[in-house]
């Protein structure tokens, strides 16, 4: 009873608690005031063309991903879902999680929605620009209650390095989206198998 007479008093406090609770949880990540940005996606993406493996060239800070040698592998399940098998080299060992991909909207198969756990609700996983063959650009954004966002973003290649002219390009692509690409760091893929 105190408790609830605590919150019914102190009512207009309840979302700067919630957002000062949420703060130290986002610490590692980019984050930004207000809602998520909604970037253009790749058009006429190709699924098909897109799957194998992709080499993280440069990322938003991620809490998730903190080791070298970052790459993802895309394949097709039997029931139509995306197998996403990604790995880091870390502290010494290689560490894979396994996830799934699907695209919610067949109308725009450039937005997946991606989830590496049964009681996660998928994050969106948005291919803003591919060639298929050598390199991409891909988003996400958590929006949380419209108050605050946090990005991500990757540019990814089909080989452990890419030119750094294609490393400008898409950090500007992502800018011209209105996505801030202050805080993008390098992948190491030095001394990876």
């Amino acid at each position: 009873m105190l408790v609830v007479s605590f919150f019914k008093a102190h009512r207009k406090m309840f979302p700067i608690f919630w957002i000062l609770l949420l703060l130290p949880l986002v610490s590692a990540q980019t984050y930004h005031w207000g809602p998520c940005p909604t970037p253009s996606v790749q058009p006429n993406f190709n699924l098909q063309q897109f799957l194998g493996t992709w080499y993280e060239i440069a990322k938003l800070p991620a809490s998730f991903e903190r080791g070298k040698c970052i790459q993802a592998d895309y394949s097709l399940r039997e029931d139509g879902t995306i197998r996403v098998l990604n790995s880091q080299f870390y502290k010494g060992k290689v560490r894979t999680v396994e996830g799934t991909a699907v695209v919610k909207d067949p109308n725009n198969p450039a937005k997946l929605g991606v989830s590496f756990s049964y009681f996660t609700p998928y994050s969106p996983y948005w291919v803003v620009s591919t060639d298929y063959v050598s390199g991409a650009v891909v988003y996400s954004c958590t929006d949380v209650l419209r108050i605050f966002h946090v990005d991500y973003a990757w540019i990814l290649g089909r080989s452990r390095f890419l030119p750094a002219e294609k490393v400008e390009y898409a950090r500007q692509l992502l800018a011209k989206e209105n996505i801030d690409t202050f805080k993008m760091s390098v992948t190491d893929q030095t001394g990876c198998d």
